[in-house]
């Protein structure tokens, strides 16, 4: 299931000239309006700029596999509701090009996070920016790749590093969101598959998952939009189309030349009319 991306609202550095110097809030304004070309053009300034840390290649990361999942429709809410279309075994034909690159900005993500952490294992952005690496590798394999079995162990990485970053700064809600999904995730799966599956610090209750969700979405700086993408599914899932229509409407207002936000609001706004009659 997905995981990864957002924003907070736009920081400017000044620079001489009065240019602003590009941020990362910047390229994920871009990314969660679909334009990838926009968010990549922009974290390649950032990462020119900042070639050492590991954030940025993370989110370069994410923007390949957002591009990938939406071009071979797996956004789409009938696909992320449909159990039997998640975990179908035909792959989905994932463009080898990308791929590459989604790997490449994978390994830059997490050799530059691995030297930030040799050098001080409580960096709190390099343990940020494991989790990321680790929650697009799960997206990309159980989703694309359709491995959800082998995607689980990305899965606990990503979660052993949220809760090392929680542990050391519990005011940094961006974490909640691997930590809470992981909850939710964990309790979703099949009894026989959670007996063997272990989650740092995880029980597998879906309303405390829900919970640290709805704290992302309320004050994440990098994952506020993602969290609300997140809780929309899972309201779909739970057949509660009106909170995932409100939701809905809060991504499009904010995304307005996202085609995918507009499309699945317009498809729920038909459902509920249909059902008001």
């Amino acid at each position: 299931m997905l995981r990864f991306l957002a924003l907070a609202g736009l920081v400017c550095l000044p620079l001489r000239g009065g240019a602003a110097a590009p941020t990362i809030e910047d390229a994920l304004q871009h990314l969660y309006d679909f334009d990838f070309p926009a968010t990549h053009r922009i974290l390649d300034q950032y990462i020119a700029a900042h070639p050492q840390e590991p954030l940025p290649y993370a989110f370069r990361a994410s923007a390949y596999l957002f591009y990938e999942l939406d071009r071979l429709g797996i956004l789409e809410s009938e696909f992320l509701i449909d159990d039997e279309r998640i975990v179908e075994k035909k792959k989905a034909a994932p463009d080898p090009s990308v791929r590459a690159l989604f790997l490449k900005a994978q390994a830059d993500t997490e050799s530059r996070a691995q030297a930030a952490l040799r050098a001080d294992p409580n960096d709190r952005q390099a343990l940020f920016a494991m989790c990321i690496s680790g929650g697009v590798a799960t997206d990309y394999m159980a989703l694309v790749e359709k491995r959800q079995i082998a995607s689980l162990s990305p899965a606990r990485r990503s979660n052993s590093y949220a809760q090392r970053l929680l542990k050391l700064d519990p005011t940094f809600y961006d974490a909640y969101l691997t930590a809470g999904f992981s909850e939710y995730m964990v309790g979703s799966l099949p009894f026989f598959i959670r007996w063997f599956v272990h989650f740092d610090n995880v029980s597998g209750n879906k309303d405390s998952g829900k919970r640290n969700l709805e704290l992302v979405a309320r004050q994440g700086r990098y994952l506020r939009a993602f969290s609300t993408i997140l809780l929309g599914i899972i309201d779909l899932r739970e057949k509660k189309p009106k909170a995932a229509q409100q939701r809905l409407s809060e991504l499009a207002r904010e995304y307005p030349r996202n085609p995918l936000f507009q499309k699945e609001l317009a498809k729920l706004n038909r459902k509920l009319g249909v059902e008001a009659n």
